[in-house]
């Protein structure tokens, strides 16, 4: 009954617009007093969430996507691969694609990946022939695997929540499963440009050239490998490879591009500030939702149920995948782990799933839900920013959609493609 009535209090909260924040910690705060339970639980909890030392690493990838999105890298990415892909039918589309992946490399945020390509790529994509609605649906939808594609917030989280499973051997799980998703995207996209005639329609009155624009870009397409580079040599940990990116990122500004000034570094310092403060509150919250769950009894009988249908391993992957690609339309993947998550590790425990390779496909799943109408997050961006509504892009992100699930159903299927790279490097 209190469960019922925890998660209940919890949406009710929820869809009368009640921050994510406050909302799990009032609906924890009032599971815990209609349990007899001792009220100071909750500031115990709340201290108890942040006071991890993995989390030290979010606000500093919070602050280095914002370094490299006032950089310029951006932009000097998409000239190189424009130069490298050329000007044809769907070339822009797969550029912008690539560009995303790339950035997410740098900042592991899908709506500031969003955002930092949709301002670039959206009104040289018009020009090129593309209708802005169908911008809006690649941008969001490639804007996706940056949950995937290291370093990522949400896998920090996933780490930290997760006993046994380590940041650097889930980063390197999701490498070759975010590529793969991305491919997928691309490759819906070359489909639909060629089948609408898409593209290669501006004129382009100078030809773009390959090593010029790669030494423009060089300084950018180097950040993913200085970051995993490093970790990788054991030069420094995921904790301490997040400052090393914000100190080569304002090298880059300040020193390569010189396109930072002091007062760019005054506002990236606050709006990284607002926006971990934001992440970290919502992570301090949940602890006492989660602690209310756990202590409570609620979660193991949930996951028996679930258990229980006799679905079998792949019956319950479909399950979930419906239940998480719903939730993602609403939720971000950070919120999502916090307050799914104590139900989910029993099930995968349940079936001996490897939690390593269970943290990369719950990941995929979210990664879908942030493109997916009504409620996805990414696609709200590039929508604003393409100035279309997000009914018109349904017509082209269906397919992006399709994409996806097929990489997530050869991930599930060959678990490999996440756990084979996280075992040469030895991380696992």
């Amino acid at each position: 009954m209190i469960g019922a009535i925890l998660f209940l209090g919890f949406l009710v909260l929820l869809f009368a617009g009640v921050p994510i924040a406050i909302a799990l910690g009032l609906a924890g705060a009032f599971a815990i007093v209609l349990a007899d339970q001792s009220i100071l639980a909750m500031p115990t909890n709340v201290y108890a969430g942040i006071a991890k030392y993995p989390l030290i690493a979010l606000p500093m990838f919070v602050l280095v996507g914002s370094v490299f999105d006032r950089t310029g890298v951006a932009l000097r990415l998409v000239r190189f691969a424009t130069a490298i892909v050329g000007a044809g039918r769907g070339a822009l589309a797969s550029v912008s694609v690539l560009v995303a992946m790339v950035i997410g490399g740098i900042s592991g945020s899908g709506p500031a990946t969003s955002a930092a390509v949709g301002q670039v790529v959206t009104r040289s994509m018009e020009k090129d022939g593309y209708p802005r609605s169908f911008i809006a649906a690649t941008v969001g939808a490639a804007a996706a695997t940056d949950i995937l594609i290291p370093p990522s917030i949400a896998f920090i989280i996933y780490a930290v929540l997760v006993p046994g499973v380590s940041v650097p051997a889930i980063f390197m799980a999701g490498m070759f499963p975010g590529i793969l998703a991305g491919f997928a995207i691309i490759g819906a996209v070359l489909i639909l440009s060629f089948l609408n005639d898409f593209g290669g329609k501006a004129r382009h009155d100078e030809r773009l050239q390959v090593w010029q624009t790669f030494k423009e870009a060089f300084w950018g397409l180097m950040a993913p490998i200085v970051i995993l580079g490093g970790m990788r040599i054991g030069a420094f940990t995921p904790t301490e490879a997040a400052v090393m990116a914000v100190f080569y990122g304002l090298f880059v500004g300040f020193v390569i591009y010189r396109s930072l000034t002091l007062r760019d570094c005054y506002e990236m310092l606050v709006e990284a500030g607002e926006l971990s403060a934001v992440i970290l509150i919502v992570v301090a919250l949940a602890s006492v939702f989660a602690w209310s769950t756990s202590t409570l009894g609620i979660v193991q009988p949930v996951a028996t149920w679930i258990v229980g249908l006799g679905l079998g391993e792949y019956g319950t992957i479909a399950l979930l995948m419906i239940v998480l690609i719903f939730i993602g339309m609403f939720l971000d993947g950070v919120s999502t782990f916090l307050i799914l998550l104590p139900v989910l590790i029993p099930i995968a425990n349940a079936f001996h799933w490897d939690l390593t390779w269970f943290g990369v496909i719950l990941t995929m799943k979210i990664a879908i839900g942030q493109f997916t109408p009504p409620m996805a997050v990414n696609l709200m961006v590039s929508c604003r920013i393409a100035g279309v509504s997000m009914e018109s892009t349904i017509p082209w992100v269906v397919w992006m959609i399709l994409a996806m699930f097929i990489s997530l159903a050869l991930v599930v299927v060959f678990p490999d493609i996440a756990l084979w790279l996280p075992r040469v490097m030895g991380t696992m």
